[in-house]
């Protein structure tokens, strides 16, 4: 296995590991910063308000995005998987 080999896995899975994280946070992320956005006009310091929306955001997310993420990730291992007699020898 040459180096280029190695580094090249390792940036695909980094990558992968990096799209599929900002699929599953970034909705969360958007929704913190509206209901922060409302906490400071209303001068609301509830953490709950805060901490439910996001967690539901983020289950919703996985619902609906999951079969998605669940497919990319069985297809880059069955990739690995079978490119191994090819990056042994």
């Amino acid at each position: 296995m040459t180096p280029e080999t190695v580094v090249s896995l390792f940036s695909e899975g980094v990558y992968l590991t990096i799209l599929l994280l900002t699929v599953l946070v970034t909705p969360g992320l958007i929704v913190g910063l509206l209901i922060a956005m409302f906490q400071a006009a209303t001068q609301i310091n509830e953490m709950s308000l805060s901490f439910i929306p996001k967690l539901f955001i983020t289950f919703l997310v996985l619902v609906f995005a999951g079969p998605w993420l669940l497919k990319t990730m069985i297809n880059y291992t069955d990739n690995l998987f079978t490119n191994i007699p090819y990056l042994i020898g």
